[in-house]
């Protein structure tokens, strides 16, 4: 149980005056005893590998290493995933409405903080693992029949849970990557697909999916998934890149070129980005694609000599 009073909080955030008010906010309210601070994910996660906090109160957007990075690495830790995270983020971005899907944010809260609603969702969050609902005792079975092994067990569990909370995209996604771990994909298919069809925002049950489908070579269908996630979510473009690339090479043009043109464009002025791209395009011979590529980026960044370089030599092969 965790004691309002008592309990150890810890506060990531690259502003030492948010940390500041944050840290009068929580004395004013008489939340919370021992208080940490932090001033970016990796010093975070640094302080928590020393010593674990009741809950962590996390900026979105820092230096080093983000919040929503941080957060990755708290739910892969097997002796910190279970720690309530309050995400805090200076606008209602879309990407944390995706997190939230995907990660368990257990709260988050807009930028400026107010006394009201800091302490309204410290004590939501609180509650809520103080007294975890049928559906979430029923996850928590499952995952430990799942790390037992017993695959069928954790399968029944999550079924369980289901019975509580039918629409929860999570627990649907988690039923049907069991089905794939037990070989039975028609199953887990179907199951990724109505979690993206209760939660339009679930972008990591659509890259399974996609992820299924390219293994399957059914590089249309996966295209078109990867569509919809960079319309929801910034932080796919890596794999999205890798299936434009796969698809480049197997034939199907079109809806590379279509993929690439999409990445750019919600990339905003990704260079790193953009050159791979250009690079994957000269490689299979796309030079079309390629050299307007090359033209926009030489319009936003002149001095980008190398690729000047590599502008010259295609058309001088041209």
């Amino acid at each position: 149980m965790i004691d309002f009073e008592t309990m150890s909080i810890l506060v990531v955030d690259d502003m030492k005056s948010m940390r500041l008010t944050i840290r009068k906010m929580l004395r004013n309210l008489n939340i919370g005893k021992m208080l940490r601070f932090a001033e970016n994910g990796k010093a975070g996660l640094e302080v928590l590998k020393e010593s674990p906090c009741d809950l962590a109160i996390i900026d979105w957007n820092m230096p080093v290493m983000n919040g929503s990075q941080m957060l990755t690495e708290l739910r892969q830790n097997k002796t910190l995933r279970d720690m309530p995270v309050i995400m805090v983020t200076a606008e209602n971005e879309r990407d944390i409405v995706s997190e939230v899907a995907e990660h368990e944010i257990d709260a988050y809260l807009l930028k400026p903080l107010t006394l009201a609603a800091l302490d309204k969702k410290i004590k939501t969050v609180v509650h809520a693992v103080n007294n975890p609902d049928e559906a979430t005792r029923h996850v928590l079975k499952a995952r430990e029949y799942e790390e037992a092994g017993d695959l069928v067990r954790a399968i029944e569990q999550i079924r369980l849970a289901l019975k509580y909370k039918p629409s929860a995209s999570r627990i649907l996604r988690k039923l049907g990557l069991l089905h794939f771990d037990i070989n039975k994909p028609a199953i887990g298919e179907k199951c990724l697909l109505k979690a993206i069809s209760v939660n339009n925002q679930d972008t990591m049950s659509r890259d399974h999916l996609a992820k299924y489908y390219v293994k399957k070579k059914d590089y249309k269908r996966a295209q078109k998934i990867y569509l919809e996630i960079l319309r929801l979510s910034k932080r796919h473009f890596g794999t999205a890149t890798q299936l434009g690339e796969t698809m480049l090479t197997n034939g199907y043009r079109m809806e590379a070129l279509e993929l690439f043109a999409k990445i750019i464009g919600a990339s905003k002025r990704n260079s790193v980005l953009r050159e791979k791209i250009i690079s994957t395009c000269l490689e299979n011979h796309e030079t079309d694609f390629a050299v307007r590529l090359m033209e926009d980026s030489l319009k936003e960044n002149p001095s980008n000599y190398e690729l000047m370089y590599k502008a010259g030599m295609v058309y001088n092969d041209a």
